[in-house]
Order: C-alpha cells, then structure tokens, then sequence
C-alpha cells in the first residue's frame, strides 16, 4: 500500500506535473488555497480556481472567493462541507543497492526501489534526480514538489560526493583535470574536489561536485577516457551513508529538511 498512487505513462512514475516554466519555488508555511485543494489530490490547480470561485470552499468556516488566498497549516478547509486533508510531506533517503531502478516497475520481478520503501509512506513519493541502475548510493524520495523542483533546477548547486571504481588506474594529471574543468559536448564542468582514495590502488578516486546533474561525473570520467566499473553516491545535498546500510531507508529529520528548503 505504500507504493505510488498514480503513475505516469511515459516512466511510471507517479504523475506529479511540473510548473511549465521551472522557477525557484519559496518555502512558506502558508500555501495558497488552489495549491492546498491540489495537493490533496481534488483537482489540478486550475480546477481549484473555479471551484473557489463558485463559493463552495470554506477555511475556518468563512467562504472564500478571493484567489491567491493563503492557508495555515492549522486551518480547516472544506468543500461542499467536507473537510479537505493536505497530504503530509514526507522525505525518505534511500541507499540503493545496484541493478535497482528508480522509477516503479508494474512487473516485480524487475528490481526497483519502490519495493524498498513500499511501508515507507502512504502518500505517493517520486525520487528527486536521476541515478543509473547500475549504479549504488544515497537518492531522496519525497511527495515535496517544491523541493524536489529546487534540488533539480539548473542553477542549484547541490553538493554530491561520488566513489569511483575506474576500469584503469588515473593518472595524477588526469585527476587534477577534473577540478581545473573540462569541457564535454561544448559545456565546461568542473568538480570540486577530486582525489584518490586513500590506502587503494589509484583506479579508486573520490569526486565531488557541486550540481544538480549527477550524470557530470561519467561524463568527465568518459572525456579521460576512463569508464567506470562501479558509481557510489557516498552524500548528496549534505545527508550521508551514516547508520544507513544498503538497500535500507530512513526518513530525514526535520532539521534536515530545513536545512535542505534553506540552502
């Protein structure tokens, strides 16, 4: 029952539908009333306009009509006189072992990590950015469209440490080239740091980076003209591997969570 409600057609997924131009959302403990009916799955947005304007939708017991009206988190909100309920965010760190998928797959003979957090939450979650199957680590599943649309957008730079296993050891040339910035398909990345790790053979390097595309590391990696064997995703966006063995999961803490709306 855990498992995502609706699933979208083409990666089935659940259907969350993005804003169509992708701005940086702002965090606020009001949200407006159109967005309170959508989140609770009544309607779309639009939907909700109409259905506040034609008076059938109270908070606190007064009709409102006014559009981009806010609610508190404590209101009571009604249509037609039965209560509306918000959907409880929910944040749930994932340390995904290898051959998973991310997205959610009708046929449970393929892995996919919706079979490991399915008691997780009961509202439907979608993970936030991509990681290949192939690869292992830390990956965020929440139902915070909010979120997960700031940790995704092009101008984030989200903080995320990768482990590598190369297919041959990498020279120390090559791997200051990966933090003095390369540049792959006519765009220059740069990773924050990059070193060996320590006590291994130097086909083992530690590479972070500051984005919120994960795919810029192999891409590097490929440029080199390295291909790497085995990806781990040790952190991302501050949150670690700590206490959380593979093919587990744990929701975040609240601080987390403010830490991550702030940043």
């Amino acid at each position: 029952t855990g498992g995502p409600k609706k699933y979208g057609t083409r990666t089935g997924t659940p259907s969350f539908k993005r804003p169509a131009k992708a701005h940086m959302p702002k965090f606020d403990d009001k949200i407006r009333l159109n967005k309170y009916l959508a989140n609770a799955g009544l309607c779309s947005r639009r939907e909700a306009d109409t259905l506040i304007e034609s008076g059938v939708v109270t908070v606190n017991g007064q009709v409102i009509t006014e559009m981009g009206y806010k609610v508190e988190p404590t209101d009571v909100v009604k249509f037609d006189g039965a209560t509306v309920k918000n959907e409880k965010k929910r944040y749930v760190l994932v340390n995904k072992p290898v051959d998973f998928s991310l997205r959610y797959e009708e046929d449970h003979s393929k892995k996919s990590v919706y079979q490991l957090i399915k008691s997780a939450s009961k509202e439907p979650l979608i993970p936030v950015g991509k990681l290949d199957k192939s690869a292992t680590g830390l990956v965020l599943y929440t139902n915070d469209t909010d979120l997960e649309l700031k940790l995704t957008h092009p101008q984030v730079r989200v903080s995320q440490l990768f482990h590598l296993i190369l297919n041959k050891e990498m020279s120390e040339e090559d791997l200051e080239k990966l933090t003095k910035g390369l540049f792959v398909n006519e765009k220059m990345f740069k990773a924050e740091d990059a070193s060996f790790v320590k006590g291994k053979s130097h086909n083992e390097i530690g590479v972070k980076i500051f984005s919120s595309k994960s795919n810029m590391v192999k891409l590097m990696i490929g440029k080199l003209g390295y291909e790497i064997v085995k990806l781990d995703r040790v952190e991302y966006a501050g949150l670690t591997k700590k206490d959380l063995p593979r093919g587990h999961y744990r929701h975040l803490l609240e601080k987390e969570v403010g830490f991550l709306k702030m940043n």
